[in-house]
């Protein structure tokens, strides 16, 4: 049987939605994980919900612990997991309030624990990327969108800097040159470690602000968290009927 994970970013701290039945401390190889994770019921499916900057959004993106959410993650059953990611639109289609299923990653990050091969175990394992997330949870986000009548744009390529801070203008400028359409500070090494570990693993954006110089002003908080109002519930929605689509097949494979 298939399980669905939700990995929270910001503005999923929590997720009211979900009815919890348990909160389970998960001890693993690589220390703790953001927070407890949560089971319980979206809809009427059961689905793990874990908030990746932690439950009260204190950790950033450089100190989370990756490796821990996504081995704890499979550790507790799941299959395919679905990122949530506030992002910045770089290119013309991704406005504020988009939502998006990218299909491209580029890694800008640095210094992370990026790999589960760190030299402290047997084996290297090259896995590999060209594809970077699992095309088959993709195409059923994108189903679970046209059922609950969401618009989202169905490709992109996510830039993965290393934040907190957000990018400068030059910044973007390069990012754009290199194909980015989207930005964001955790796509990576999260994608990577999913593969390692065999999970089905895909990103549900939602555009929260016009990357840096892509507006005629600065970038403030509160443009970001309005734009977070405005997807949240959409995204509930589509996260509730991907996880009913997941539950009644089988094994979604890469």
């Amino acid at each position: 049987m298939s399980l669905l994970a939700i990995i929270g970013g910001s503005g999923f701290a929590t997720m009211p939605a979900l009815q919890v039945s348990e909160a389970r401390t998960v001890d693993t190889p690589y220390g703790a994980t953001s927070a407890p994770l949560l089971r319980g019921q979206l809809g009427k499916r059961e689905v793990l919900f874990l908030p990746r900057h932690g439950a009260a959004h204190h950790l950033p993106p450089h100190c989370v612990n990756y490796r821990a959410n996504l081995w704890a993650l499979r550790a507790q059953g799941a299959t395919q997991i679905v990122a949530l990611a506030a992002v910045g639109g770089i290119t013309p289609r991704f406005s504020p309030t988009t939502l998006a299923i990218p299909d491209q990653i580029i890694d800008y990050t640095y210094g992370r624990d990026h790999t589960l091969y760190d030299g402290t175990s047997a084996g290297v394992d090259h896995v590999d990327m060209t594809a970077p997330y699992c095309e088959a949870l993709r195409e059923a986000l994108i189903s679970a969108c046209a059922r609950v009548g969401q618009a989202v744009v169905a490709d992109g390529t996510y830039g993965a800097t290393q934040g907190p801070r957000l990018e400068t203008a030059a910044e973007i400028r390069r990012c754009e040159r290199d194909g980015c359409d989207l930005v964001g500070m955790t796509g990576m090494p999260e994608a990577g470690l999913a593969r390692e570990l065999g999970l089905c693993y895909a990103s549900l954006a939602f555009v929260v602000n016009w990357a840096a110089g892509k507006s005629d002003g600065i970038i403030t908080m509160q443009e970001i968290e309005d734009n977070l109002a405005g997807c949240a519930e959409r995204i509930v929605t589509v996260l509730t009927s991907l996880a009913a689509q997941i539950a009644s097949t089988t094994t979604i494979n890469d």
